[in-house]
């Protein structure tokens, strides 16, 4: 077997309380993570304002981000590159079926 080799659909575990962050990359300049959500959302009144650039992409499932101007709907496929210190928060993701996420800091 590849230690290199990984396959994000393995080992997605469905877990109600929090959403599940695993790293599967990371250096001085980049963070590549995977991120099972399952219903989970941001806190109310709590806004990600982090100082890397962050791109994110769905894989599978459906979620809504919020950012202080508009909504942005996700689905199997869609991904958006959101700059450092943007405000944005997660208002949705589906309950009936996990959310996976790519998510690459930069």
């Amino acid at each position: 077997m590849d230690k290199n080799k990984y396959n994000f659909f393995d080992k997605v575990t469905v877990y109600k309380e929090n959403e599940i962050f695993l790293k599967i990359f990371e250096n001085n300049n980049i963070k590549i993570e995977k991120i099972v959500s399952n219903g989970q959302i941001s806190p109310q009144n709590f806004w990600y304002e982090q100082k890397e650039n962050e791109f994110v992409m769905v894989l599978d499932g459906f979620a809504i981000l919020e950012f202080e101007e508009k909504e942005v709907e996700l689905v199997k496929g869609d991904s958006i590159n959101i700059p450092a210190f943007v405000k944005h928060r997660v208002k949705y993701t589906s309950k009936k079926e996990s959310t996976i996420w790519l998510a690459v800091f930069y």
